[in-house]
């Protein structure tokens, strides 16, 4: 749960980095202080395991390109247009949807009528969601605009849960998540180049700096490990239905710290989201506890490399 509760504040805590700086530096902000922080805990709790194969290392670096750098600044460009709460709503529950979606299109994953009726009802739910967004009491264009980049931020994340546990298949999640997290932090940094030169650093308010460190530290780096040791103890299954808290969680961060608001045609669609996408997520069943395997065991490391990748949406 500390895990759900440092990723429901993010939203709002990123979005009030992005009232204060581009939101190209702002990403950057997260996401490089995430890396160096990542770095130090390789170097603290991992430095006499042996070395990654190159390939390796290539393919978790590549596999950030998609999951930190692209999803990233499509999320950050968002919220410089649209509210924190939609990120909240659109990010963490789309991408589940948009993953179950692709595994059913492709024949991965057998059709079953508990989760095809989830998936039908989650993507009404968005339909109506961007409807309430566009409209005159939600926000106009900025905010539907602000909206499809969150859905592009979902569509990223939703692939990079697809391609993420082939491609670093081998490597201890620590290791995986921190090439990823340093190959997509010097891609935001080159993108970020030209605002960081613009930016006046000396009037930016001690609230930013304590934002930044909080996304970097809290939300990019322990809350990952966190889920790392959640989903080794209680199984992806579980461990990915929890993320239906970080909508509620943002929901009270963005309404009582940010004073943001959905439009009753958005809240609806919200509600018809979460409900679609939590019963093709379960399929109308509640998940067993994983048990316990050996450390020895490769096949845990796989789920739970699986399992983080279906679940973080922000970092």
């Amino acid at each position: 749960m500390t895990t759900m509760v440092l990723w429901g504040g993010s939203f709002s805590s990123s979005k009030a980095v992005v009232d204060e700086v581009p939101h190209t530096v702002g990403a950057f902000l997260r996401f490089g202080g995430g890396a160096i922080a990542l770095v130090a805990a390789v170097w603290l709790f991992d430095r006499r395991e042996a070395p990654v194969p190159a390939r390796s290392a290539w393919l978790a670096g590549a596999a950030g390109v998609l999951g930190v750098f692209a999803y990233n600044g499509f999320f950050f460009w968002g919220l410089s247009l649209a509210p924190s709460l939609d990120a909240g709503i659109l990010v963490p529950v789309m991408s589940p949807v948009l993953t179950s979606s692709f595994l059913l299109l492709s024949g991965r994953e057998r059709a079953n009528w508990p989760r095809v009726a989830g998936l039908g009802l989650g993507l009404t739910g968005a339909a109506v969601f961007f409807l309430g967004a566009g409209g005159s009491g939600g926000g106009g264009s900025d905010r539907l605009w602000g909206d499809f980049l969150f859905l592009l931020s979902a569509v990223c994340w939703a692939s990079y849960t697809l391609v993420g546990p082939r491609v670093m298949a081998g490597i201890a999640p620590l290791r995986a998540t921190t090439y990823a997290t340093c190959a997509g932090a010097v891609l935001l940094a080159a993108l970020a180049a030209p605002d960081l030169a613009d930016t006046d650093w000396s009037a930016l308010p001690a609230s930013l700096w304590l934002n930044a460190v909080y996304l970097a530290v809290g939300a990019a780096a322990v809350a990952n490990l966190l889920y790392y040791r959640g989903v080794g103890e209680v199984g992806p299954g579980r461990a990915s239905l929890m993320m239906f808290n970080v909508p509620v969680i943002n929901t009270l961060c963005a309404t009582l710290l940010l004073d943001e608001s959905l439009g009753w045609l958005q809240g609806v669609g919200a509600v018809v989201l979460l409900a679609g996408a939590a019963l093709a997520v379960t399929q109308g069943k509640r998940p067993r506890r994983a048990a316990k395997q050996p450390t020895a065991d490769a096949r845990p490391v796989a789920e739970q490399q699986a399992g983080d990748r279906a679940g973080d949406p922000a970092s």
